[in-house]
Formats: C-alpha cells, structure tokens, sequence
C-alpha cells in the first residue's frame, strides 16, 4: 500500500492560448519526448480546422474536449465467485484524461495525410456530437445504464 498520495503536478501553459489543458493533451500526443514536433501537429490542427469550420480552433477543441468527456464508466469487481461490472462517476481528472486518450487513439487510428488533419477531422467530428471518439463515449455510458442494476455494489 501506498504511503502517501502522490503530489498534483502542474503544467505550463502553452505559448499560443495560455491553456494548461492544451500542454496536457500534447502531453499525451507526444511520441519518443519529441515534445516540439507534437506542439507542432496540435497547432496545424488548430490551423486546419479554421480554415475548414470558419471558427476559432480553440474552441472547437474545447467543445470536442467536453463531448467526448464520459459521466460514469464500468468497473469490475468480484464479488462471490462472479464478476460484476459496476457503473462509478468518474473523477474530474480522470474525465479529461480519458477523453483526451480516446481523442488521440482515434485520430491516430482515422485515415488522412498527416496527424494535424487526422486530428483536425476527429475534432470536428467530436466537436458535432459524430465520430469514434464520441461513439466511444456513447458506448461507456450504454454500458454503465446496462448494468446499473449492480450499482448496489458500489466499490
């Protein structure tokens, strides 16, 4: 067991927003510590996505950000020689964490030229409620209303 819990690490804001969440989620885009090319891809994808929607980048990313942040998620507990999947809330920290790492794993799954237009493209997508990142968001919380009958078993 754990002796103690371990500090909240704090992020410098990135030089074109002045968004913590913004380093965090290039954080997690980030491939072999190449930080800068990672910046680099997250900023033609804002880019892009000016030029396709006529909107503010930043903003579709943060509508993209909380559409795809899930409410509740399944967890499993054994419990009598069974298995049970228990619907829990999520952690605020953890809701960002999460959408951000379905964000990136379907960009980086999406057909397209470069990460910056995938990324543009599942974006928009998110952004509008559509695309896998949002599916998957949609498929946890099916889950979770499924098994809401074993909420009693709360961890």
């Amino acid at each position: 067991m754990r002796k103690a819990k371990p500090r909240k690490r704090y992020y410098q804001p990135d030089s074109r927003y002045g968004d913590e969440v913004i380093t965090l989620f290039v954080n997690n885009m980030m491939v072999d510590g190449k930080k800068s090319t990672a910046f680099t891809v997250f900023y033609e994808a804002m880019d892009l996505i000016k030029e396709k929607t006529k909107e503010d980048g930043y903003e579709i990313w943060k509508k993209a950000l909380a559409n795809v942040t899930p409410a509740v998620e399944v967890r499993s507990k054994r419990i009598g020689g069974s298995n049970f999947q228990i619907p829990i809330e999520v952690r605020s920290s953890r809701k960002t964490s999460l959408s951000m790492k379905w964000i990136i794993s379907y960009s980086r799954a999406r057909s397209g030229k470069s990460m910056a237009d995938k990324l543009a493209n599942e974006l928009i997508a998110a952004s509008k409620g559509e695309g896998a990142a949002f599916k998957k968001k949609e498929d946890v919380h099916r889950m979770a209303e499924a098994n809401k009958a074993f909420s009693h078993f709360r961890v």
